[in-house]
């Protein structure tokens, strides 16, 4: 396979990463309004809130995401920004400092962590 195409691949897991993180905070809150039980599962949640920890943890402690870094070397590329950094410029134009993302991070954190608080997991009966 070449590099391009593993680029790709990598790019695609980075993607499913972020919609996981995104849009599975929406679904674990939509499901606790309904109460459903995937929205309490202990696995999910975990993992859930594994994900978004492991991303405002290397934010912190600035790092770069390692998708990122494999991507960018497998394009033989090196950049300077993360994957969301050159997403959001890339889409939407905007120039936040890094700051400002590990800001949004953090906050996405606290809130899943927060929903994990107050609607705790719990294991099937």
């Amino acid at each position: 396979m070449s590099g391009r195409v593993l680029a790709d691949l990598v790019l695609a897991v980075h993607v499913a990463f972020v919609l996981f993180v995104v849009l599975g905070f929406a679904a674990i809150l939509a499901g606790i309004a309904a109460r459903r039980r995937f929205a309490f599962n202990p696995w999910l949640r975990g993992a859930h809130l594994g994900a978004i920890g492991f991303v405002a943890l290397e934010s912190v402690l600035g790092r770069a995401c390692p998708l990122t870094v494999w991507e960018d070397e497998l394009r033989g590329v090196r950049a300077s920004q993360g994957f969301l950094e050159r997403f959001v410029h890339a889409w939407l134009f905007w120039n936040l400092p890094p700051w400002a993302f590990t800001a949004i991070y953090c906050a996405f954190a606290l809130a899943v962590a927060w929903t994990w608080w107050r609607f705790p997991p719990r294991r099937r009966r």
